[in-house]
């Protein structure tokens, strides 16, 4: 397994890590066999969340096994100290461990949020008194928004830095990842098969790499995807053949899928066109149905509460249709 340095946390950490969305939906003994299988191959990160339902707790049980092995990273969308103070110490107790090595505010989407979190009561505070305690060792941010995250690894804050990243979306690559070279944040690629729209995953995982990110994380929920996941880090570089076969895939899945550019927004509705084909994105792709139903419940406005006014399409830049998505997320998300 190639290893890299994780920015200026100078945590050394496996180039292929673990993504813990998928653990929720298996049962017990088979995320144990899937991290184990991880462990064995060389994976030493894995990356999890409060918001993850059982995530925590099942990557926990294994944790207590391999403890000096693993680099253990969570989350929370805690946006003020007393709220991620309640939270660190969830993690820690769900963990069963004593130090998180990565504690990360979760999806910070917009500057409202990253003003909330750097705010003298915000969210920051609670993680920078844990690590002064010892209980967490390094502060990173997550989000879907590389503007948002442009500000927030500007601060300094941040010494990580986790979001989107494949064929398919690479708007971090323009500044983001610049940036966080330059300021030395580690950075940590998600979502590296588009939710599962992207089939060609060695070439996949190859591709993100090769931009230089210290980690990328798929979500694996069998030991037979773990040993595909790490063959990207085998043998040669991506040939010109490989980029060929990775754009017409691209050029193939195009038609509607939502890269979260947020330029359909504002919704004259309200609706928050993003996050619903987010949700939706767990509901169709990643087999998640009942806990993106549970995340999309809090929405405000919901899908179906869309005008047709169709004002979002004309801004759309991919020229998605976005009122008939939005009608097929609602028939996913929307209990009858």
């Amino acid at each position: 397994m190639e290893m890299r340095r994780l920015g200026r946390t100078k945590m050394i950490v496996s180039a292929i890590g673990m993504g813990g969305i998928p653990i929720q939906r298996v049962s017990e003994s088979q995320a144990s066999a899937v991290i184990e299988t991880a462990v064995s191959y060389g994976i030493n990160f894995i990356d999890t969340a409060r918001a993850y339902s059982d995530s925590e707790a099942k990557i926990g049980r294994v944790l207590v096994r391999h403890r000096e092995k693993l680099i253990i990273a969570t989350k929370s969308m805690a946006r003020n100290r007393e709220d991620m103070k309640k939270e660190i110490e969830r993690s820690l107790q769900d963990l069963k461990t004593d130090y998180i090595d990565l504690y990360q505010v979760h999806n910070v989407k917009d500057e409202s949020s990253l003003e909330q979190v750097l705010a003298p009561d915000g969210a920051l505070v609670a993680l920078k008194e844990a690590r002064e305690l010892g209980k967490v060792r390094h502060i990173g941010i997550t989000g879907h928004i590389p503007a948002v995250l442009v500000k927030a690894v500007r601060t300094g804050e941040f010494e990580t830095v986790q979001f989107p990243f494949n064929p398919i979306e690479t708007a971090g690559i323009e500044e983001l990842l610049p940036l966080a070279s330059q300021m030395d944040a580690g950075t940590i690629a998600m979502k590296p098969f588009a939710g599962g729209a992207l089939k060609n995953k060695v070439l996949t995982l190859k591709f993100i790499l090769e931009k230089g990110f210290a980690t990328v994380i798929p979500g694996m929920d069998t030991p037979q995807q773990v040993e595909e996941n790490i063959l990207a880090t085998e043998g040669r570089l991506l040939t010109e053949e490989d980029n060929e076969v990775l754009r017409e895939e691209v050029s193939a899945l195009e038609g509607n899928l939502c890269r979260r550019c947020e330029y359909c927004l504002p919704c004259s509705q309200g609706i928050d066109i993003p996050l619903v084909f987010l949700l939706d994105g767990y509901w169709t792709r990643y087999g998640l149905q009942e806990w993106a139903v549970e995340g999309y419940q809090p929405l405000r406005v919901k899908a179906s509460e869309c005008a047709d006014c169709g004002e979002c399409e004309t801004r759309c830049p991919y020229g998605l249709p976005i009122r008939e998505m939005l009608r097929e997320a609602a028939g996913h998300l929307e209990k009858r």
